[in-house]
């Protein structure tokens, strides 16, 4: 398999010991969006646990429950119809220790009040696509964001958010966000590039040169990026390192899928990828 490698480290955060149960791989919760606008989150949701997270529960409205129902059967469904409500669960269950919010989620004040409360939780958070909109638009969400998140903007995303960092130089430009955020900034696209904010190397995977995954341009293969970096933090893997090793398994799936490939696919490709790399 060519296209980027993965190091030693980065193998062995994927591994599962004989010893270990569900829950010692992480609980995550993705917020779903209204009916009709479940895709996004399903992908995500179903990434995350292809990906090795032990629990995924996706939370929704009441008249968005019976959509996923007939969606998903390893995933979970959890009634949330208010940020407060989302705050209640979380300090009911710490089990959940992980969340993915944004995807398909909504860009009104009902998105706003689940980032919130999804921010004030402190736990490991990736942030992508209405989020992050929703954090363009409001300093209040801005000001929340913290350490232990992961944005993941692509290029009209980033251009919202750091609106004098648009058209620069892409290392220079992220790293200047993850400094300015306080958070990993990943920012998508055929060269992937990801930031933390105390500074150090900046990653960078770019499938212009090694012609790795050009079919992940299509829609929704975002959002199971966000679902790989999610379950990984579930699993307990660092902000940096999540985003790293996120990304590089989506271009190995990628690869695996081959041209003609849509987003749906990408979670099933993970099994040969992991065989494939001795996981």
């Amino acid at each position: 398999m060519t296209g980027p490698m993965l190091t030693a480290k980065q193998i062995g955060l994927l591994r599962k010991h004989p010893h270990q149960h569900k829950y010692d791989h992480g609980h995550l919760l993705v917020l779903s969006g209204p009916r009709y606008q479940t895709g996004a989150a399903r992908l995500a949701a179903v990434a995350a646990l292809r990906v090795g997270a032990g629990l995924v529960t996706m939370g929704a409205t009441e008249r968005t429950l019976p959509e996923l129902a007939a969606h998903l059967t390893e995933v979970m469904l959890t009634q949330i119809e208010t940020g407060a409500a989302l705050a209640a669960l979380l300090n009911a269950d710490p089990r959940i220790n992980a969340l993915c919010i944004g995807p398909g989620l909504r860009v009104d004040q009902h998105g706003a009040d689940l980032v919130m409360h999804a921010l004030r939780s402190g736990r490991p958070l990736v942030l992508d696509a209405d989020a992050l909109t929703l954090i363009a638009q409001h300093d209040a969400l801005a000001r929340a964001v913290h350490a232990q998140c992961v944005m993941t903007p692509h290029a009209g995303e980033f251009a919202r958010l750091f609106p004098k960092m648009s058209g620069q130089d892409g290392s220079d430009a992220v790293g200047r966000a993850a400094a300015q955020m306080g958070c990993v900034v990943l920012l998508k696209g055929a060269r992937t590039v990801i930031a933390a904010p105390g500074g150090g190397e900046v990653a960078t995977i770019d499938s212009r040169e090694t012609q790795a995954a050009p079919w992940l341009a299509t829609a929704g293969a975002g959002d199971v990026l966000s679902g790989l970096i999610a379950g990984l933090l579930a699993r307990g893997v660092c902000t940096k390192d999540a985003a790293e090793l996120g990304a590089v398994l989506h271009v190995k799936a990628a690869q695996a899928a081959g041209p003609g490939l849509i987003a749906s696919d990408l979670p099933g490709m993970l099994p040969k990828v992991f065989r494939d790399l001795g996981v």
